[in-house]
């Protein structure tokens, strides 16, 4: 028999990030070319929140910071491999599939963001790349796009693997990152490393 107990792993402000990039997100994404405003303050909201979550991947508490679980491809692969024949190992923070995907959305949003700034800057002559000029609107316009959709397609992927490890380790992961808290138990868990 497992002696469980919580542990907290999710800390207040990277939860609410989490639940603020997913808003932002999607009120961007919803609102592309109908609500030019909104779209927009909603692309600088996900800025900030990028940035905010740089800084707090160094300075934020053990299982927010990059240190303790960005891994090697190599072995963010392996982990996919072992989840795809449900024998993962259970870790109480990131996992390295978990690490490669924090990696992926990170830099997808990162360059929704950039190229959606230069598209401002080359169609409204407005925002931080107001002086872009428009030669390359259109070019921007793709590569935002294209962005913007990868993301998107990241994110069902990211809930998908959620539901998975959920499933596998019999434990409510979206609940985690609403309390911050997750079981610990002596035998199978293991922290990221």
């Amino acid at each position: 028999m497992n002696n469980q107990k919580l542990i907290k792993v999710w800390d207040l402000p990277l939860r609410i990030f989490h639940w603020l990039l997913v808003a932002g997100f999607f009120v961007a994404y919803l609102t592309e070319d109908d609500l030019l405003t909104v779209h927009v303050w909603a692309g600088y909201s996900v800025a900030g929140l990028l940035l905010f979550r740089l800084v707090w991947g160094f300075i934020g508490t053990e299982y927010s910071r990059f240190s303790n679980f960005l891994c090697s491809p190599v072995r963010s692969i392996a982990y996919v491999k072992d989840l795809i024949a449900f024998k993962t190992t259970r870790y109480i923070g990131h996992n390295p599939a978990g690490a490669a995907m924090i990696v992926l959305l990170l830099v997808s949003l990162t360059m929704t963001v950039l190229t959606g700034l230069a598209v401002y800057g080359a169609d409204q002559a407005l925002g931080p790349l107001a002086s872009i000029g428009s030669s390359n609107e259109k070019l921007w316009e793709e590569i935002h796009e294209f962005f913007a959709n990868f993301t998107l397609f990241l994110v069902v992927f990211h809930v998908l693997g959620v539901a998975v490890e959920s499933y596998i380790h019999r434990e409510n992961l979206a609940r985690a990152m609403l309390t911050g808290y997750k079981k610990l138990t002596t035998d199978s868990a293991r922290s990221s490393d």
